[in-house]
């Protein structure tokens, strides 16, 4: 943790150049699945930006909606807005990597060179296009990742998502400036539409219903590393809501959790493996204390106690940086569920390679 602080603080904040005059047309890509609720404020923001009208468009991927998202999008009356069915290249049951597909279809038809991609569900801040593009016409990137953090709190487990979710972003940008290990969110990606298709898109990884993202990038990382980068700006970030009930909650993470073993970068599978251990050492400490020999009640209080101080210094970075220090209020109940969730999802994620995902089944 110590390691992801210092790499993250060595990473310099990218700020908007004051004669920053774009020139690179842009696609954003939206895949949506029964997103009534969401997409309108959406598409709102993006239509909001600070950025040339004339070069950008946002194509939505309509996934077999069964709500009145098609019609919601198609009533925007923008012409920068297009709408492409799904249904029109593949069936409802034909494959469980809708996302991937749904992607794959609106890079092909996108108009830009440059491609930005987004969930349905978050809102963009003002510059966020500006913030992008300057980054990559500036350092000559063809690959970029970018924060997204959760908002609108209205718990306290709301408030531990967020902070568990502050702490991924700090340790994304940490993998990248130090090249120790590659991670990112698709809602918030930028990457050459060429760059793409010279990878052959996500062949070898379309299998999985999930890993449009970080196994995109790291399958990109394997042949040109040095054109990956992590924009550092908390203007840049796009806001998403957290999962309000626990079940939801669950299938949200066993979805990312399930393809921890297809990442190709050994760190990355030795980085979860050693938390996931480290986590249950704790509990399993605490019995064997009970069971077996007192002393190792010492060694659980301080497993704790350095789980603890760990956390809060990378936590209390991140929120300063991105303004929510008011989110450590949570930090001892968030905690507490962060090692629960730890372990629960570690060991369910390997027993049980399957979820329920925006109504699917799927594994």
């Amino acid at each position: 943790m110590l390691h992801y602080r210092y790499a993250w603080r060595k990473l310099p904040t990218w700020h908007l150049p004051n004669d920053f005059s774009p020139t690179t047309f842009v696609s954003i890509i939206i895949p949506a699945r029964d997103e009534a609720e969401n997409i309108e404020a959406c598409l709102q923001s993006i239509l909001a930006q600070n950025y040339p009208t004339s070069l950008f468009e946002a194509i939505v991927l309509d996934d077999h909606s069964t709500d009145a998202t098609p019609d919601l999008v198609r009533n925007i009356g923008d012409e920068r807005v297009r709408l492409i069915p799904l249904a029109d290249f593949i069936k409802a049951d034909e494959t469980q990597s809708f996302k991937k597909k749904a992607l794959e279809v609106g890079i092909h038809a996108a108009q830009g060179s440059l491609i930005v991609t987004t969930d349905a569900d978050c809102m963009a801040q003002p510059n966020w296009l500006a913030l992008l593009v300057s980054f990559y016409e500036e350092n000559g990137l063809q690959f970029i990742a970018a924060p997204v953090n959760f908002y609108q709190e209205q718990s306290t487990f709301e408030r531990f998502q967020s902070l568990d979710f502050m702490g991924m972003m700090g340790i994304a940008g940490a993998g990248v400036q130090s090249n120790w290990m590659r991670m990112c969110n698709g809602a918030n990606l930028a990457y050459e539409k060429s760059l793409f298709e010279s990878v052959g898109g996500f062949d070898g990884i379309a299998e999985l219903a999930s890993g449009d993202d970080m196994l995109l990038m790291q399958k990109i990382a394997q042949r040109s590393p040095e054109k990956i980068g992590y924009l550092k700006n908390p203007n840049v970030t796009t806001f998403t809501p957290a999962k309000p009930t626990l079940s939801s909650f669950i299938q949200q993470r066993l979805r990312w959790a399930t393809k921890s073993s297809s990442y190709p970068e050994t760190w990355m599978t030795i980085a979860l493996a050693t938390v996931f251990l480290f986590c249950c050492q704790i509990p399993l400490s605490f019995l064997l204390g009970v069971f077996w020999r007192t002393e190792l009640f010492i060694v659980a209080i301080i497993l704790l106690i350095g789980k603890a101080i760990a956390d809060y210094l990378l936590l209390s970075e991140m929120a300063t940086f991105f303004q929510r220090r008011d989110l450590l209020r949570s930090f001892f109940p968030a905690f507490w569920m962060h090692l629960i969730y730890i372990i629960g999802i570690g060991i369910a994620a390997n027993l049980k390679k399957e979820y329920v995902w925006k109504g699917r089944k799927v594994q």
